[in-house]
């Protein structure tokens, strides 16, 4: 299982546990792209289908909620072959 799996593994297993930094990764694997930055608020644009996410950054935390909007719309876009067995 390669760097990329884990990753969407530990989403969907602990989405609460996920890092910053980990999320930003997570979204820019699957074709996210850094639009802009309004305050707190990160957006992230996909490149080819225009569906926009943003992320707040909570010391160095992700928010659980928006992990799980990123991982339904890594669904949406992939399909749900994207989603690891649990």
């Amino acid at each position: 299982m390669g760097s990329r799996e884990k990753l969407l593994q530990k989403a969907y297993s602990t989405p609460d546990g996920l890092r910053f930094d980990e999320l930003v990764r997570l979204a820019e694997q699957h074709g996210f792209e850094f639009d802009r930055q309004k305050g707190s608020h990160k957006f992230y644009v996909h490149a080819t289908t225009g569906k926009t996410l943003n992320f707040q950054d909570r010391k160095g935390k992700a928010k659980a909620y928006q992990v799980k909007q990123c991982l339904r719309a890594i669904e949406e876009i992939h399909g749900t072959e994207e989603e690891p067995e649990r």
